[in-house]
């Protein structure tokens, strides 16, 4: 560990960024330019302490897990994330990793999007970031771990997944779920992780292995869709999605009909605020 390289990595990072491109408003007080070193420490889900001895050559060896929050803290690339991780003494991570590092475009994007129900996902349907309105819709998706990150591995494994839809929706979010997989499989049949994901499935679920077998082809990934939530009833929503560019990354914001009922329903959510059990 480069323990003087990575905390001045660390300085003039935070320093080169400004508050409007993490979603902070600037304020009158704000003597020089670049973020706060709490407001950094905020941003990746650290103490402030933690944080500000990294920066005075006195904090502990940070951890893989610490980098990472401290790359999507900083908005780093995916080059310099690679950088910190070696001044730190680690290993550069794996290519097939990256879309576990949500890129600086994307995150620009999302923090525009605080008031809306957004998250971002990886191509598995793992998500890693949800706004707090998407919370409250869908739960936090974010805490599952191991194979029950992606989404298209609880679907078929985890009942609870799926007590958010409707029970006569079941069939088509099935399909839709197994086409999408089988694309990302198609596309890079080589990938560890979705071709670990498709041998779990079709050994632990019959369902999925009747429509794996059929060669479904991905029509919309995010169709219109009705969620039940436990409060507020059916909502009907529409879903827009942004792709990344190297197609790893997807922006998904649920949004309902101005003047509808759920559009209402979508607005009191987001009074009311509290997580979805």
């Amino acid at each position: 560990m480069d323990r003087p390289r990575l905390a001045d990595f660390l300085r003039t990072r935070r320093e080169a960024l400004q508050p409007e491109d993490v979603g902070l408003p600037r304020g009158r007080r704000r003597r020089t330019g670049g973020l706060r070193r709490e407001e950094v420490a905020v941003l990746s889900d650290m103490s402030i302490d933690y944080y500000s001895r990294l920066e005075q050559q006195r904090g502990p060896h940070p951890s893989e897990q610490m980098l990472s929050s401290l790359a999507r803290g900083l908005r780093l690339s995916l080059e310099e994330r690679d950088h910190m991780f070696r001044l730190a003494g680690y290993a550069t991570p794996q290519r097939a990793l990256r879309a576990d590092h949500l890129t600086p475009g994307m995150m620009r994007i999302f923090d525009g999007l605080e008031d809306a129900a957004a998250q971002v996902v990886t191509y598995l349907g793992e998500t890693l970031k949800q706004t707090r309105l998407s919370k409250a819709l869908v739960g936090d998706e974010s805490l599952h771990t191991g194979p029950a990150r992606s989404l298209h591995y609880r679907w078929f494994t985890d009942p609870a997944t799926r007590l958010i839809y409707p029970e006569d929706d079941h069939p088509t979010h099935s399909r839709l779920i197994t086409a999408d997989l089988h694309r990302v499989y198609t596309r890079d049949s080589k990938d560890p992780r979705a071709a670990a994901i498709v041998d779990a499935l079709l050994a632990k679920s019959p369902e999925f292995a009747g429509i794996w077998r059929e060669h479904p082809v991905a029509g919309p990934y995010c169709p219109p869709k009705h969620i039940q939530h436990p409060q507020l009833g059916l909502l009907e929503l529409h879903c827009q999605i942004l792709i990344a560019p190297d197609q790893s990354q997807l922006l998904l914001v649920h949004t309902a009909s101005p003047g509808s009922e759920s559009y209402e329903k979508l607005q009191l959510l987001s009074v009311i605020g509290h997580e979805r059990g």
